[in-house]
């Protein structure tokens, strides 16, 4: 990919809203590898979906020969970022932050790659003094320009009005850029159109301060269907660490997605050409039932960030729980589909003696309330072991298990239950 289709393709799939001197950037592109930087606040031990589409864009830049930094906001986390937000967030202390920032770095490089640069703005933050700051960065952006942004004027027309804490957050921000612009020759900050204003102030900033130029590029906001911002502390819960949200669930997201939004998420989720999302929507729309251009989505997504081997066995574990054939199926989907349904546990002892199916359905927390409810649904034909239909006086034992591990137990279409057989962890004879 030469520089100029870069930005091409970014608004080839819709992930360019704004973007400072356009022609001047591709200019600037043409001469060589630019750096650039995606920033992200560690509120939280994990970053979420909307995170991961500014994830996408930096490896986008770093699959084309340019050089990204993700930064990792510690400092910036302490304050808080006013934009998108009617309320001040919670602040929270060093050690958190810490522990956040470290889960965060992971995934970043997981998704852009292991060489990514990655920083975290406590690094030269933290030793600045007041008046320093004041001195070298305040005194070169106007009160009145700090108004005239519209996350500041939103919050001051609201009800809860904003802190000066939050107020002074653009200020950092544009601190970060100078910095970064200083000992890494950064050029370009990208980011969502909500952090427009924040990336203006650090592209003016630079200039002020240094006479060179800098650019920044922002897409738009990943909303909800009701319009509202998606992110993690306004009702998005889809988190990019496997133990908030697992690869079954992050694959289903996807699946989920409606057929108006297949074409979108498909150019901003995945790394696909856009010809070949072109053919996948084309032959998608032919048979929208069939949901095959969710699938290509899911799988694409989850592989991007859990990897392909937790990505098909999410898409495996999707299809048993659908009903699918389990004879085949593979230790990691069982595996899969034991984080998501209720599990009994039994030992190969049990299987040996045989364990009563009635009594396994009607075990707290399986598919019955009681046994006899559990009766009734053998009885009537709705209950099945590893797929095939059980009968009243049907055994469970170790020829059931699949892998030496796993039973599959249905009630149903959509009711499932896994008889776990415990390892045995005792020692080999000698």
């Amino acid at each position: 990919m030469t520089d100029h289709d870069v930005l091409a393709d970014l608004e080839a799939r819709g992930l360019v809203q704004e973007c400072i001197d356009r022609d001047g950037l591709a200019a600037r592109m043409a001469e060589g590898p630019i750096t650039l930087y995606f920033g992200c606040d560690p509120t939280a031990d994990s970053l979420h979906v909307g995170n991961l589409l500014g994830l996408l864009v930096l490896r986008r830049f770093h699959d084309a020969g340019h050089v990204p930094i993700a930064l990792a906001g510690g400092a910036t986390g302490m304050i808080g970022d006013p934009s998108g937000r009617s309320q001040e967030r919670n602040l929270l202390d060093e050690a958190t932050l810490s522990a956040n920032v470290a889960a965060i770095k992971a995934q970043i490089a997981r998704v852009v790659g292991d060489d990514v640069m990655l920083v975290d703005n406590r690094d030269w933050t933290g030793d600045i003094g007041l008046l320093d700051f004041l001195r070298d960065v305040g005194k070169h952006v106007t009160v009145n320009t700090m108004l005239g942004r519209e996350s500041v004027k939103n919050r001051l027309a609201s009800e809860h009005g904003i802190s000066y804490t939050e107020f002074s957050y653009m200020l950092l921000q544009a601190n970060d850029f100078l910095l970064l612009e200083q000992r890494h020759g950064c050029q370009l900050q990208i980011g969502g159109s909500d952090q427009w204003g924040n990336m203006l102030g650090g592209v003016d900033l630079i200039r002020r301060v240094n006479g060179r130029p800098a650019w920044a590029l922002g897409w738009p906001l990943l909303t909800a269907p009701d319009g509202t911002k998606l992110g993690k502390t306004t009702g998005a819960r889809i988190w990019l660490d496997p133990d908030k949200t697992s690869p079954y669930q992050f694959f289903q997201h996807w699946m989920q997605t409606d057929d108006r939004q297949v074409h979108q998420f498909l150019a901003q989720f995945t790394l696909l050409p856009m010809a070949e999302i072109e053919a996948v929507v084309t032959a998608h729309l032919a048979e929208p039932g069939r949901r095959e251009g969710q699938r290509r989505l899911a799988r694409e997504a989850t592989s991007l960030v859990h990897g392909p081997a937790q990505a098909a066995a999410a898409e495996e574990a999707s299809a048993i729980l659908f009903g699918a054939p389990v004879a085949d199926a593979s230790i990691e989907a069982l595996d899969a589909v034991a984080r998501e349904v209720p599990v009994l546990d039994a030992t190969a002892d049990d299987l040996a003696a045989g364990l009563d199916l009635v009594d396994l359905l009607a075990r707290p927390g399986s598919l019955a309330a009681s046994k006899g409810e559990a009766r009734r649904a053998v009885d009537q034909g709705g209950v099945y072991v590893n797929g095939a239909r059980a009968d009243g006086n049907r055994q469970v034992n170790a020829e059931d298990t699949l892998h030496g591990r796993y039973v599959v137990l249905r009630r149903g279409k959509k009711s499932v239950a896994l008889l776990r057989i415990a390892v045995s962890t005792s020692p080999s004879s000698t």
